[in-house]
Order: C-alpha cells, then structure tokens, then sequence
C-alpha cells in the first residue's frame, strides 16, 4: 500500500509540474476566461488544499472500523467528474496577486515532500478526527492522501485546458 501510494504522489506532481513548467511568467498571472482564476490561483489553490497533512496525521486518530479505503470511489467519482463546476470553500481560495513560478514550485516540492514523508511514516488505515471534507465522513490517513492527489489532477486537468486556451489565442 505505502509504496503504491508513493508512486501516486511522485506521479500526480510530476503531471502538475510539467503542466506548470509551460507556463510563462505572464501566461501564470493571466485571466483565461471571465469567471476564472489565473494558473498562478489554481496552482496556489492546490497548495492550500495540500498543506496540513503532517499536523493533520499527527493530531487526534483512531483505528478503522471499516476498510480503510472506502470512501475513495466517492472522493474520486465527485473530483474527477470535469462536467461539475465546484466552489472552493473560502478558506482554500487563493488570493488574487501577481505568482510567481519559482516560489509556486518551490512550495509544490515542500507539499511532495511532506506528503510522501507521511505515507511513509503513519499508518494509514487510521481515522483523522481533527478535520473533515464538507459532505464527507472523516476519512483515513490513506483517504486524505487520495482526495489531495485527486483533487491535484483535478486542478491539473484544468490547468492542462486553461493552457490550450490561452496558447489558441
């Protein structure tokens, strides 16, 4: 389980990293479309979403009573589902500013880091108590690491069209 897991985290930041990587510094900071946020927004959305796991496994859990990946058909069938347009809840929206490439891939490796780092470090079959996703029951260490990947290469899809339509222009 732990080394498949590794291998989603490495695989998922390299697909947003070279998405990324085809941006300019001034196609990061461009409004695509109205109603959207710049890549610069949706790749600091992404880092919000990602940031807290090793505070998150090493607060209040307990043991599973349930098979520890239960709720991932769930998590993936909603974030992976490109037809429905989500609103990001306030505290994981990004501020509109100017991004800059470096720093964003600078905290991306961090994110990549600490979560491979818990994936190794924690069991995660156990139950996170301290937070819960709106509209889900908690999840376990294993699921948390699902639902950041999942909504990654949500992001990732969007940044991939965001890219078509900015360089069609």
């Amino acid at each position: 389980m732990k080394t498949d897991v590794q291998k989603d985290i490495v695989e998922t930041f390299k697909k947003l990293n070279d998405i990324l990587s085809k941006f300019s510094e001034n196609e990061l900071n461009q409004v695509p479309f109205q109603g959207s946020w710049t890549p610069g927004q949706v790749v600091q959305h992404i880092i919000l979403a990602c940031s807290g796991f090793p505070e998150l496994f090493a607060g209040n859990t307990e043991k599973t009573t349930r098979k520890p990946d239960e709720k991932i058909k769930d998590i993936e069938g909603l974030f992976l589902n490109f037809n429905i347009k989500m609103d990001a809840p306030v505290f994981l929206k990004p501020e509109k500013k100017e991004y800059n490439k470096n720093a964003l891939n600078i905290e991306l490796l961090r994110l990549e880091s600490e979560l491979l780092d818990c994936a190794e470090k924690y069991d995660l079959t156990l139950i996170c108590l301290d937070f819960q996703v709106p509209g889900f029951d908690k999840f376990t260490m294993y699921e948390w690491i699902d639902f950041a990947l999942v909504h990654t290469q949500r992001h990732t899809h969007q940044l991939n069209s965001i890219f078509q339509h900015i360089t069609k222009l």
